[in-house]
């Protein structure tokens, strides 16, 4: 049987954004399990990609940079700040075009002041970046791109065919925790049916899962228990594409790729299902 919202233990693979997740699943009544399934690693040449992008860009040798994630732009205007150059920095990205796959890089781009030329629509995945991209005159033009926490190949095999000379830069790397202890522990729970819901909002999120449980010999059993015995809400189609490719559909996939919508989508399906377990 399934229980309600506000008695389910909802477990949540969210690294940054835990907290946040947490809160939601908080106002509306339920008890989150946070576990991250993924760190954002800089790999050891991060500062020498960077000072790379800012050296393209001063010798006036870009037309255009596409950034992936807010993460990323994150890491770009981290690192040139390290090395004193931000103004500099700034300065020569406003003489160019910039691309956002979605929000939250555009968010951390217009902080700093600078504009965003082309957007990617809702759910924001690599199929509407390459919708928006269709309607940009490619041919010949110098492109720095700053990929999520791993190479995009679609993405740059899409821009070659338009000729585009692609400059790919990768400022932090997906990982599994240092310590998969408890992230072992919930693969088992997960299995065990302790555990009623399963927050995912990233593919890597998936991966590692299946990664780990399948180090822990368990991966069918995990596959098995998420078809039948947890409710598995999923944000944004690239998140529900990685669970099917383990034979897991997602129950609960939100109208909007948000947070806020996700939570309040599965709260209201866990409480569509009624038949509460009796309280101990």
């Amino acid at each position: 049987m399934t229980r309600r919202f506000a008695e389910a233990e909802i477990a949540v693979l969210e690294a940054r954004m835990s907290g946040e997740l947490a809160n939601l699943i908080a106002r509306h009544g339920g008890r989150a399990r946070c576990i991250p399934a993924v760190r954002e690693v800089p790999p050891a040449d991060a500062t020498q990609q960077a000072m790379t992008l800012l050296h393209e860009l001063c010798a006036h040798r870009l037309d255009a940079v596409i950034f992936s994630t807010g993460v990323g732009a994150n890491a770009l205007l981290r690192e040139i700040e390290q090395q004193g150059l931000l103004p500099e920095l700034l300065d020569e990205l406003k003489r160019i075009t910039i691309i956002c796959r979605g929000p939250k890089p555009a968010t951390v781009l217009r902080r700093h002041g600078l504009p965003v030329h082309i957007s990617a629509r809702e759910p924001y995945t690599t199929e509407e970046l390459l919708d928006a991209l269709d309607e940009v005159e490619l041919n010949g033009k110098r492109v720095a791109l700053l990929h999520y926490g791993e190479r995009n190949a679609r993405l740059v095999a899409y821009l070659q065919e338009r000729r585009v000379q692609v400059l790919e830069f990768c400022l932090y790397e997906w990982q599994l925790p240092e310590d998969t202890s408890s992230l072992s522990q919930l693969i088992h729970d997960l299995c065990a049916g302790r555990v009623d819901a399963l927050i995912l909002t990233s593919q890597i999120q998936v991966r590692h899962l299946f990664q780990l449980a399948e180090r822990e010999g368990c991966s069918q059993r995990l596959a098995e228990a998420l078809r039948k015995r947890v409710t598995v809400a999923s944000i944004g189609p690239t998140c529900s594409e990685a669970l099917q490719h383990y034979g897991v559909r997602p129950q609960v996939v939100p109208e909007h790729p948000r947070m806020g919508h996700l939570v309040k989508a599965l709260s209201d399906y866990l409480e569509r299902q009624g038949q509460a377990l009796p309280r101990s």
